[in-house]
């Protein structure tokens, strides 16, 4: 089965293909076409999913999935959330964003987070979403050097080491986006 997945992040493309397998030809935004940036105005997760696809769908007629994700922080009020990407400058500037979230809860004593993705499908112009959700906490200073975002950041509940300490295939087995992707099989 060969779907468009709306992205041209290597990362991302990485770890949705190892968990979806040999059953899909996953194809992306530059494979059919699309160079422009996708707008990302929504103001949740769920409607930046939503409107990624439907870009994509809109443009190609093809069956197509995007994703939106965000690192929500309790005891900043869910932020950065939507705004995570974008959180310390206008770009994808992943050190900058770590730097800016550290200085931000330098004196919280709650560190609890979650990390949630949200995917949109659209299959013959019908649009289901699904999410997947892993919580954790922020740790006082980054480790690892491994996954991107945040990663070095973020210790999901059970563990003692971030996302960039572990392997991809451990991340992959808990991680928001490889549970997205697994409610994402099962409507597949």
């Amino acid at each position: 089965m060969k779907i468009v997945f709306a992205t041209n992040n290597a990362h991302k493309l990485a770890e949705v293909r190892a968990v979806l397998g040999d059953k899909y030809e996953i194809v992306t935004l530059s494979d059919v076409g699309i160079i422009e940036d996708i707008p990302e105005d929504g103001a949740t997760l769920d409607e930046n999913a939503s409107i990624k696809a439907r870009y994509v769908y809109e443009r190609t007629g093809l069956d197509c999935f995007a994703d939106d994700t965000g690192l929500e922080v309790e005891a900043l009020g869910g932020a950065p959330g939507v705004h995570s990407a974008r959180y310390a400058t206008d770009g994808h500037d992943f050190a900058a964003n770590n730097r800016k979230l550290l200085a931000e809860l330098a004196d919280k004593a709650c560190r609890k987070a979650r990390f949630r993705t949200v995917i949109s499908l659209i299959r013959g112009g019908n649009e289901q979403q699904v999410e997947g959700i892993v919580e954790g906490r922020i740790a006082m200073q980054e480790a690892g050097c491994g996954g991107f975002g945040y990663d070095p950041l973020f210790i999901p509940d059970g563990f003692d080491v971030t996302f960039a300490e572990m392997s991809p295939e451990e991340k992959n087995a808990i991680s928001h986006r490889g549970r997205a992707v697994a409610e994402l099989v099962k409507i597949l």
